[in-house]
């Protein structure tokens, strides 16, 4: 049987030359490409016309030959044209799905040098992908470019602030009020489960009742500084979505009064960016996207940086492919929750799920307590609540 004949009599099934089986060989007929075998035998015009050819300029070159009107990939290496494109994906179809047909036309059809010219630039929907890769380019990116590259850059910033910036900063003055205990609470600022807990050894069986000697209860998060965090990320290629994530992150946790933040990136080098943290955008430009990795160096430095290890969170962002010293690596990660600090191993932080990564350093610093995972932006709040209370991480059941 054809596959003209399957795709009528399954359509003829739903609507009998309705107008729901017309859409529904309309919609086969954009996605299989109008090949004379694609089967439908449905013509296209107007604004399906458009959508097809912006469809056809990017997917249609497939893996084998195709017979009849081929699709073939249309957008050259013209800023101009492909500028045109993108404008018209725009008005076409939904800004989740223009961000990943720009991915795509980024993959396919090699366009990254052409994200230099600011025509370009001005086209595009803004998103993080694209984020990551401006900032790969950052080195070779013109002057003319650079602003319009940073408008871009600053909408997404902005975009991802409005999104993280409330939720996080309300979740982590919930943990820094229930971290300070205070061994003399008012009533409504005790904390039951843990007085409980500390004075069973005063129940009486003939009351059945504990009677607490000593009350453990929440404070109330001080002006001062009560927690240190230490943001360690990877800069590496791989992980450009996680780099713009955390500098959102660094931004908002350094704008807490009560949090003193440092942000440091590295590839084989090490990079403190704390002094920028007041500008998101400034960290994500004084980022260099690529090269080797060398976590043991990193985490060095920020080791040398520690004041007060029992009052310190490090979360080290990294697909942990060690350049470095392996051994050296995991003794200074030892030696760190020795000491008190909360040590939080992220394999990323962004939407994707988990990358890929060094198996066999996940399980090494899994042996030491310090499991790895991959965290979504809209769990990273809890992940830091949890390690400011000392108390077991959420980490996904997927992981």
């Amino acid at each position: 049987m054809s596959t003209h004949t399957t795709v009528r009599e399954e359509t003829s099934t739903v609507g009998n030359g309705t107008a729901e089986a017309d859409e529904r060989l309309r919609r086969w007929r954009l996605v299989l490409g109008g090949d004379a075998a694609d089967g439908t035998g449905y013509g296209l015009a107007g604004r399906d016309a458009a959508m097809d050819g912006a469809l056809t300029a990017l997917y249609g070159k497939g893996d084998k030959p195709r017979q009849g009107r081929d699709r073939s990939a249309g957008l050259g290496a013209s800023a101009p044209s492909v500028a045109r494109w993108l404008g018209d994906i725009r008005s076409y179809f939904p800004s989740t799905v223009v961000q990943v047909m720009q991915r795509d036309a980024i993959d396919r059809l090699g366009l990254s040098a052409l994200l230099l010219e600011p025509e370009m630039l001005e086209a595009v929907e803004p998103d993080v992908h694209l984020v990551g890769m401006l900032l790969s380019l950052n080195k070779a990116m013109p002057e003319t470019t650079r602003e319009t590259a940073r408008a871009v850059v600053r909408k997404v910033v902005d975009d991802l602030e409005d999104r993280l910036v409330t939720r996080t900063r309300a979740t982590l003055t919930g943990a820094l009020d229930r971290s300070a205990r205070v061994t003399r609470p008012r009533h409504h600022d005790i904390d039951w489960n843990r007085t409980i807990a500390a004075n069973l050894k005063h129940y009486l069986p003939e009351y059945r009742t504990v009677v607490p000697e000593r009350l453990i209860g929440y404070g109330r998060a001080s002006r001062s500084v009560q927690k240190e965090v230490v943001l360690c990320v990877d800069q590496s290629g791989s992980m450009a979505a996680s780099v713009v994530y955390a500098s959102v992150f660094g931004a908002v946790l350094a704008s807490m009064r009560s949090i003193a933040t440092r942000l440091v990136v590295f590839d084989t080098a090490v990079a403190d960016l704390t002094d920028r943290l007041d500008d998101p955008v400034d960290v994500l430009f004084g980022t260099q996207l690529g090269g080797g990795t060398d976590i043991n160096r990193a985490l060095a430095y920020c080791q040398s940086r520690i004041t007060r290890p029992a009052e310190t969170v490090l979360v080290l962002i990294s697909d942990l492919y060690e350049g470095g010293i392996r051994d050296e690596m995991l003794k200074r990660v030892a030696a760190m929750k020795a000491s008190g600090v909360q040590f939080v191993a992220l394999l990323a932080l962004s939407d994707e799920g988990t990358p890929a990564y060094d198996r066999e350093h996940a399980a090494a610093l899994a042996a030491l307590g310090a499991p790895a995972f991959a965290c979504t932006p809209d769990l990273f709040p809890e992940v830091m609540a949890a390690a400011i209370e000392k108390r077991p991480l959420p980490i996904p059941e997927s992981t």
